[in-house]
């Protein structure tokens, strides 16, 4: 495992041995199964290129009405339990005190992207996002505290672990592409993403 710093964000390459990435892909497979993927709409009316679900107290949301956190899946069922492989992380990184409210699940197809954003939708900003990666390899971009300005980019692979804490915590940051097929994790190719956060 080797520690990098880039722009406030703590990189952790290669945290996760294979077993572990297994393990986190068999519990959020029941997630999925539970609460289904689904595209979600920006306010403006287009629909996103990856794939969402959550697991825990909240989930994550969009729509025309704005970007936000519900309490029960589209389909109108409550989001599953967040699995105990992906708690195990937290605590280990996070806070062995303080659980997270969500566990976002992001799906990587061939072709989708995540524009330049900051996650700003949570009440309590002390508290780092929890950033998993599995997968195909994605091209993570970090920018700056506010829109623009110049911007620095790192493929994250397969395993690798993101705290976006302190001065990183409000930084613009955006997956520009995945070099889809790169990684065996997933039999049919494709990213996961997943973000822990604490919502209240």
């Amino acid at each position: 495992m080797q520690e990098i710093s880039v722009r406030g964000f703590k990189i952790l390459r290669g945290l996760l041995a294979p077993d572990a990435q297994t393990a986190l892909v068999d519990g959020l497979r029941q997630v999925i199964r539970a609460a289904p993927l689904f595209s979600p709409l920006t306010p403006y009316g287009k629909p996103m290129t990856v794939r969402m679900t959550s697991a825990g107290k909240y989930g994550w949301y969009a729509d025309r009405r704005g970007y936000r956190y519900e309490t029960h899946h589209p389909a109108g069922g409550a989001w599953p339990p967040i699995p105990s492989t992906v708690l195990s992380l937290w605590r280990q990184l996070v806070s062995q005190e303080r659980g997270p409210d969500c566990c976002l699940i992001n799906f990587y197809g061939e072709g989708a992207r995540m524009g330049m954003h900051q996650d700003r939708d949570e009440a309590d900003f002390t508290w780092p996002v929890l950033s998993v990666s599995l997968g195909d390899d994605g091209l993570f971009r970090m920018g700056n505290a506010t829109r623009g300005g110049t911007t620095e980019s790192i493929w994250l692979q397969s395993g690798d672990v993101v705290v976006m804490g302190g001065a990183a915590r409000l930084t613009y940051h955006g997956v520009d592409r995945i070099r889809f097929g790169s990684s065996s994790l997933l039999p049919k190719g494709g990213r996961i993403n997943l973000t822990c956060r604490v919502v209240d």
